[in-house]
């Protein structure tokens, strides 16, 4: 059957993105040279967001994008990228990286045929519900989006893909990273066994459930949980504090454990975790985390695995990794550009990602190995 495109594929790549997307785009030329003599050398388009003296900035594609089904690959947490305000250099934030994503979609003009984010961890998903009288960031940062032309919204494990509510004639795909992080774990630790009495699934608290249930069920393994206890009495940094985590689940002494999250933050709750594995037997202890933000430093962990209380942390190419963290010991990144390249591939030639976004055939075959 003839592959029909949407429309000719461009990348734009914004700022900290460059090297995962540049991987995703030599994915791409790669398949395409292969049956299509006319590719191009790239499909990355050229833009710029520069700013005043004051911070202020606008955004610039240096290419006609009219037609183009465009792609816009953006990392809200790279903190490792800077700009100039006053003349100081600034780190940027989430909202310096929201709004840059916004000026380059303005800058398009409602030229291009289709828009899609492709935004890894999701901007502010963490403020997904209301308490009371607060703001609701991810749900109305989806309908900024949308209201400006972005057409698909796609995002990796999100905190609670719930928030796709906001726009509901719309697309929005949470994909997951149990492929990608199983065959991580088998690769660096051809020893470890998926059977009951040898490894336990851990979830850190009661919103990670439902991702713990689907690696215990694919692998099928028992499912331990913890949940916290908090102070509800007490606000500090615009949360209630956490004062302990008690454990739910079958005994776990002497079996590996692999803790499931979404994301490592400051590290401390995770480690708290994996502390009171330890102290009731637990032999080694996996953490898989989508996204690695470590915003306290590395310190703690480099202090846990001295101690034996990890063993090793795998998360994702997909946000900002310091060099440091690449260098540590108990740290193994999970690349993604491949399967980022083949969820554009597919979508530019508008197919069904229900097969890609479905694992368990591929699962089954690693554990068959």
């Amino acid at each position: 059957m003839e592959k029909r495109l949407v429309g000719e594929l461009g990348i734009i790549a914004m700022r900290g993105c460059e090297e995962l997307a540049q991987k995703v785009d030599n994915y791409l030329i790669e398949w395409r040279k292969a049956y299509d003599s006319d590719t191009p050398d790239t499909f990355m388009l050229d833009f710029t967001c520069p700013r005043f003296g004051t911070g202020e900035a606008k955004g610039m594609v240096k290419h006609s994008v009219r037609g183009y089904d465009i792609y816009i690959i953006a990392d809200m947490f790279n903190y490792g990228v800077t700009y100039k305000m006053y003349n100081l250099e600034v780190p940027m934030g989430p909202d310096d990286h929201f709004a840059d994503l916004k000026r380059i979609i303005g800058s398009l003009g409602g030229k291009a045929r289709r828009i899609n984010v492709i935004m890894p961890m999701l901007y502010e998903g963490r403020q997904h519900k209301r308490s009371g009288r607060e703001s609701l960031d991810c749900a109305i940062a989806l309908q900024e989006l949308i209201n400006m032309g972005a057409s698909n919204i796609l995002t990796f494990d999100a905190h609670d893909a719930r928030v796709q509510n906001a726009i509901p004639l719309k697309g929005f795909e949470d994909i997951q990273v149990s492929y990608q992080m199983i065959k991580a774990i088998k690769k660096t630790y051809p020893d470890i066994e998926f059977s009951k009495d040898k490894t336990v699934i851990v979830s850190p608290d009661e919103g990670g459930m439902s991702r713990c249930i689907y690696y215990s069920t694919v692998l099928g393994l028992d499912l331990g949980m913890f949940y916290k206890k908090r102070n509800y009495s007490v606000v500090i940094n615009g949360r209630n504090p956490i004062e302990a985590h008690e454990y739910l689940g079958n005994d776990i002494n002497g079996k590996d454990v692999i803790i499931i999250d979404d994301m490592i933050s400051s590290g401390e709750s995770v480690l708290d975790v994996a502390k009171r594995l330890k102290e009731k037997g637990a032999m080694r202890i996996f953490i898989f985390a989508s996204f690695g933000l470590f915003t306290n430093g590395l310190e703690i962990f480099d202090k846990a695995f001295e101690d034996g209380v990890i063993t090793r942390i795998f998360t994702t190419n997909m946000v900002y990794r310091t060099e440091a963290l690449k260098s540590r010991a108990w740290y193994r990144e999970v690349e993604m550009s491949k399967y980022m390249a083949y969820i554009i591939d597919t979508l530019n030639y508008d197919k069904s990602l229900s097969e890609l976004l479905d694992p368990q055939d591929r699962i089954r075959k690693i554990l068959a190995k």
